[in-house]
């Protein structure tokens, strides 16, 4: 064993790592926001099992994700100490028990939520030498998207984009009254099966569209006219292309704006659609159209309300 990994063998630490919604409409691979629907993972330094892995999942995910080192979690954990530490000892095992409550395979950024509450775990063994600068990167190399990830470690709204010195994210906080109403279908859409759908050139006038709605739809929310979600929410580069797969969205999408949402749209690559509201009695009717929609084009699903989370992955406890 080498000696660092003797220093913190024994070790418990617990983070909570939110969902987030990436695309937001018109953001394509830009923008996203942190969802306050919570993943919950407790991971122990176990040096003596001899490279051995122990996960357990209870909630989203139980019985079908990896428990070994594919899994995503371990897969951050194990890049933050490398980063850090230059290698991996070869005894290095660990004891991982998770709470999910972010569905899988929803366009609600559980893969993004695994690797960054990873990074952040593994970051805290050591004393968090790591900034959220070096976490975002080591979580872009591993997921290969920034948008669910900035989101799910810097919490409230976030747009990624590349800067100078790199990849470059910013945040602020979400509107407070601000809610989403989701419709999270049993249906399961792959995020890369979804890409295969997309094309490789757009019209100029479809880019140009989404480029004065993302530049009216940030600088809206950064002042506090989250009414201009209306606009940011209205895509022309992906959705269309989506339907094709998934022909129920526009359908979905127009049923919620129908109802009062303030603006609607597919959450990252879906199946989950995203509609934003304000007001508890325009929650009901979303809800109640998303329901007649799905039950009208045999697509079974529920709803949930979940408020933005203006903070990201945590350390919640440690010993």
């Amino acid at each position: 064993m080498m000696h660092w990994l003797a220093e913190i063998d024994g070790r418990r630490m617990t983070v909570e790592v939110p969902a987030s919604s990436a695309n937001l409409g018109a953001g394509y691979d830009c923008l996203a926001m942190a969802l306050d629907i919570v993943n919950r993972v407790e991971v122990e330094v176990r040096g003596w099992s001899r490279g051995e892995v122990e996960i357990s999942v209870d909630g989203e995910g139980a019985g079908e994700l990896a428990s070994d080192r594919s899994n995503r979690f371990v897969q951050g954990l194990e890049a933050a100490l490398i980063a850090v530490r230059g290698e991996m000892p070869v005894g290095a095992a660990w004891r991982i028990e998770m709470r999910n409550k972010i569905p899988l395979a929803r366009g609600l950024g559980s893969s993004a939520a695994a690797t960054v509450g990873g990074l952040v775990a593994g970051n805290a063994l050591l004393g968090e030498p790591l900034t959220n600068t070096d976490l975002l990167r080591l979580a872009t190399e591993i997921e290969g998207h920034a948008d669910n990830a900035a989101a799910a470690l810097l919490g409230g709204f976030t747009v990624v984009g590349p800067g100078e010195g790199g990849l470059e994210a910013l945040r602020f906080d979400a509107p407070r009254d601000l809610r989403a109403v989701l419709f999270i279908p049993d249906l399961r859409l792959e995020t890369k099966a979804m890409r295969k759908v997309l094309p490789r050139t757009v019209p100029l006038a479809d880019a140009t569209a989404n480029l004065g709605r993302v530049a009216i739809g940030v600088a809206g929310l950064a002042a506090g006219r989250f009414e201009l979600l209306r606009v940011l929410t209205v895509d022309r580069l992906h959705e269309q292309y989506r339907a094709h797969v998934y022909p129920q969205l526009p359908v979905l999408i127009q049923a919620a704006r129908d109802a009062g949402a303030i603006g609607a749209c597919l959450s990252g690559a879906g199946s989950t659609v995203i509609a934003f509201s304000d007001s508890v009695s325009t929650f009901t009717r979303i809800e109640a159209a998303f329901l007649g929609v799905a039950a009208e084009n045999d697509l079974p699903g529920r709803v949930e309300i979940a408020s933005p989370r203006n903070h990201g992955a945590r350390v919640v406890g440690r010993r």
